[in-house]
């Protein structure tokens, strides 16, 4: 179901134009306005949900699918090298939009993106007791 305040709900369902590169009953994949590299697309889904959590499982793992089918159609058309799948979920972790988003940006090399992170250095009883709460 569409949110009526939601941009992405309307793009994902074309009340607003995008350039659009694969589209379904259930999916648009648009080029995003703002790129980090050449080719880079989001996938929407066109019934709204916030975030990943918010997600019927069936959408999520159709998500996943259309992100190897239009990944390998990205690599192999503009030619990247590779390819990263984003999502964000919730402000602290780099969401600006509350509809649910993957990302596909395509990578070349020399293409100056960042898309990493400092890996952090938790002893072995951390990790344990991390462990632990998760598995209870």
């Amino acid at each position: 179901m569409k949110k009526d305040d939601c941009i992405f709900c309307k793009l994902a369902n074309g009340d607003i134009p995008t350039n659009s590169i694969y589209e379904d009953e259930r999916f648009n994949v648009i080029l995003d306005n703002g790129p980090a590299t050449k080719g880079h697309a989001l996938i929407l889904p066109k019934d709204h949900a916030d975030n990943l959590f918010e997600l019927p499982d069936d959408t999520a793992a159709e998500a996943m699918k259309l992100a190897k089918k239009l990944g390998c159609m990205l690599v192999e058309k503009l030619g990247a090298q590779g390819l990263n799948l984003v999502q964000n979920n919730g402000a602290v972790a780099g969401q600006t939009v509350n509809h649910f988003h993957l990302h596909l940006i395509p990578r070349y090399e020399g293409d100056g993106q960042n898309i990493l992170w400092k890996p952090t250095s938790p002893s072995s009883e951390e990790l344990v007791s991390v462990k632990e709460v998760l598995t209870k």
